[in-house]
């Protein structure tokens, strides 16, 4: 299948080619999904957050671009196929607890689709200065 064909839309929880031993390590939120930080590789910088089920973990593995499940609008979606904004995937990473994954990208262009670099630039939001007392010893 080519980047510029559509890709089907089962779903989560709909069957997929993930390796079994990988799947077997995910722990899913009730509606299949498990949360993807997308991650710049060179810089650390936090991109994205963006959602996968067993389907897009494994089209992202195999075809070096990051798929997501779109939970708005109910269908795959592989960033930048429509805004040329592509994340070449360099390494994904599940966290201990197997809720989490981490996706180090190569980000072209816009990570966040206002156009921001990333979906973290537009709203700092205020942190009160740290306390100078420290933790009972």
């Amino acid at each position: 299948m080519s980047v510029s064909e559509p890709l089907p839309s089962p779903g989560p929880g709909a069957a997929s080619a993930l390796d079994p031993a990988v799947a077997a390590l995910l722990r899913r939120t009730p509606d299949g999904l498990v949360p993807a930080i997308a991650q710049q590789y060179d810089t650390g910088e936090v991109l994205m957050l963006g959602w996968m089920d067993d389907e897009a973990l494994h089209r992202t593995l195999t075809t070096g671009r990051c798929t997501y499940w779109s939970r708005s609008r109910g269908e795959y979606w592989v960033k930048g196929d429509t805004s040329g904004h592509v994340q070449h995937v360099r390494s994904v990473a599940l966290d201990c607890d197997g809720d989490t994954l981490l996706v180090r990208v190569d980000q072209v262009g816009a990570a966040c689709h206002t156009g921001d670099r990333t979906c973290f630039d537009a709203r700092p939001l205020p942190v009160a200065p740290a306390s100078d007392h420290s933790p009972a010893q």
